[in-house]
């Protein structure tokens, strides 16, 4: 039983993960084939960094992904806050309604913002499909992440701190950002962090919504398309670098923020006695 089950793992596992490895591993190949392994070498990637479109679609990547998931932080933060001191009914409701977007399939998701923007231009006729679509649209599916990463944090929050804040001296505004926002800002960290792996990884709804601007995901559904070159296989590497990394520092703060707690309640145990 026991032989059985560590197989199944491994065949589980294997076929997760063997592809992506040899991806990785095909590009460090000297040559162009897909099937044999000629020898170590940086060509491809020095050739994905020298060809200019690959280089503006990385460009348009980051800078969308950056500029929503900071934008989505900031309208998800206030959400939450709002959603905190809303009534149980009218909360739950709310909460039903962001988790609602997250379920939604993201197809539907993307073609009702394209006729959303389609509408919208023909009010504002000098407006088009482009990099503020496409910011506007990330934002919009990052949005529910961030407010479930800061709820928790919310709900931990002892609401008498910041009454005290403002006992000792501080104004209403100052207390909330030396008692509130200081107490979430893991939970708006974690937020970004999740977001920009979100912004990073979409595909269909930066192809409905970003009219010619090409972003990553879909510069690399448009190269498949024709013979398929080694610089996917870089190009795919380092885009996956980037999300590992992107993850690798999530559980990190986690680590740190679970370290904290401890020293808290230690700190706290130790007073009370």
């Amino acid at each position: 039983m026991r032989l059985l089950r560590r197989t199944y793992f491994f065949l589980v596992f294997f076929f997760l993960y063997f592809p992506i490895f040899v991806l990785i591993l095909f590009s460090f190949n000297s040559s162009k084939s897909r099937a044999v392994f000629s020898g170590f070498s940086l060509k491809w990637y020095e050739r994905l960094f020298s060809d200019k479109e690959i280089m503006l679609a990385l460009m348009n990547t980051f800078l969308v992904a950056v500029v929503a998931s900071l934008l989505a932080a900031v309208i998800g933060t206030l959400a939450a806050l709002g959603l905190n001191y809303l009534k149980k009914r009218q909360k739950n409701l709310f909460l039903h309604l962001n988790s609602t977007f997250m379920i939604v399939p993201e197809i539907i998701e993307a073609v009702s913002l394209m006729m959303f923007f389609v509408f919208l231009f023909k009010i504002v006729k000098f407006l088009k499909l482009g990099l503020l679509t496409l910011i506007l649209s990330h934002t919009t599916i990052c949005i529910p992440t961030v407010v479930l990463s800061v709820l928790p944090k919310l709900k931990n929050l002892d609401p008498d701190l910041e009454l005290a804040a403002q006992d000792l001296g501080c104004t209403p505004i100052k207390a909330f950002f030396k008692v509130t926002l200081f107490n979430i800002l893991p939970g708006i960290f974690f937020g970004i962090l999740m977001s920009l792996t979100l912004s990073f990884d979409d595909f269909v709804i930066s192809y409905f919504t970003g009219g010619t601007t090409q972003l990553l995901p879909i510069f690399i559904h448009s190269m498949t398309k024709k013979i398929v070159s080694p610089e996917i296989n870089a190009l795919s590497t380092l885009f996956l670098v980037f999300v590992l990394f992107l993850m690798f520092v999530i559980n990190i703060s986690k680590v740190f923020e679970f370290k904290s707690k401890k020293i808290v309640l230690r700190k706290e145990h130790n007073m009370q006695q």
